[in-house]
């Protein structure tokens, strides 16, 4: 058995993402942001749908369309249909956010 909230490096010069499961029809991954955005400029467009939930910390997204943002703190979670343009715009810098995804065909 794993836990979700352990084995995080204390430094983290990048966001960690790790596969919990992968099989054909979904997979199930962990990130780690600590104070890590997406890049100026660049937008996630993924062929997959995501249902994203923060079990830890805080996060703003930002999602193209309306240049809406969403912000998302512990036990919040949305679902992001495939090909919605979005970013992380914001992870608190003085904490671990730990997100759990999972990604699907479909919507």
């Amino acid at each position: 058995m794993d836990n979700l909230f352990s084995a995080i490096p204390s430094s983290l010069p990048d966001e960690l993402f790790q596969d919990i499961l992968n099989t054909d029809a979904v997979r199930v991954e962990r990130i780690v942001s600590r104070g890590h955005v997406t890049p100026e400029g660049d937008w996630y467009d993924q062929d997959e749908s995501e249902w994203v939930m923060v079990m830890k910390g805080r996060a703003t997204l930002m999602f193209e369309e309306g240049r809406r943002e969403v912000y998302m703190e512990a036990g919040d979670h949305l679902n992001i249909p495939a090909h919605q343009r979005h970013r992380v715009s914001w992870t608190d810098p003085d904490q671990d956010t730990i997100w759990l995804a999972v990604f699907y065909s479909g919507n």
